[in-house]
């Protein structure tokens, strides 16, 4: 239905990805499935809503944001290895390392690192992987996630929000982002991947 939709408002000048259209056109649940296994098919399910509407409304995440989690997971990857230097998750992640020393100093001040200078120096996580959502982490590079301007302050300083009849579709929308993104941690993308690979090894 949502496809449907999207499909009927959407301009033709912006189509939907092939790709999500097919996703979500799959069973969104198979009865055989257990519970963690619902539990990721509804995940996935409400991804594709996501960059299905993210498309239409042309909602990006920044390059900054997709590195900041990349290097974030990066982290929470080696985090047994302990500190771990900008060279080796820039070669890793095949990210610039510049582009890396301007996300440095933004997750520094937000405190979701810990610093070791010298010989040996590097970063490393300041708490596990699971307290870390991507929510969380993509709002320090980010500073809005709204899908409209109007969102971005509150309260609401839009002179037509007392009267504009779409405000509580795009409300609905944010919480729907936000409680997505904010239900997401680190350790539940280690383990998807992880979860993963054992399924293709076993293919």
């Amino acid at each position: 239905i949502i496809v449907q939709r999207l499909q009927a408002d959407v301009n033709t000048e912006k189509r939907l990805p092939e790709s999500a259209v097919v996703q979500m056109e799959r069973p969104l649940v198979r009865h055989k499935q257990g519970k963690k296994e619902r539990e990721m098919c509804l995940k996935t399910y409400i991804t594709y809503v996501i960059l299905v509407i993210s498309e239409v409304m042309e909602v990006k995440i920044s390059t900054k944001g997709r590195y900041a989690l990349r290097m974030m997971l990066d982290l929470a990857q080696h985090q047994k290895e302990g500190f771990v230097t900008l060279k080796s998750i820039a070669e890793r992640q095949n990210i610039s390392k510049k582009y890396l020393e301007q996300i440095v100093p933004l997750l520094n001040n937000a405190k979701m690192l810990r610093t070791n200078r010298g010989y040996q120096g590097g970063y490393i996580l300041a708490k596990s992987p699971d307290q870390y959502t991507v929510g969380e982490i993509l709002y320090i590079t980010e500073g809005s996630l709204a899908p409209v301007a109007c969102l971005d302050d509150n309260p609401n300083l839009c002179e037509r929000s007392g009267e504009c009849p779409t405000l509580n579709i795009w409300k609905g929308l944010n919480k729907v982002i936000i409680d997505y993104l904010n239900g997401i941690t680190l350790q539940d993308i280690l383990d998807q991947n992880q979860n993963q690979a054992v399924n293709e090894y076993y293919i």
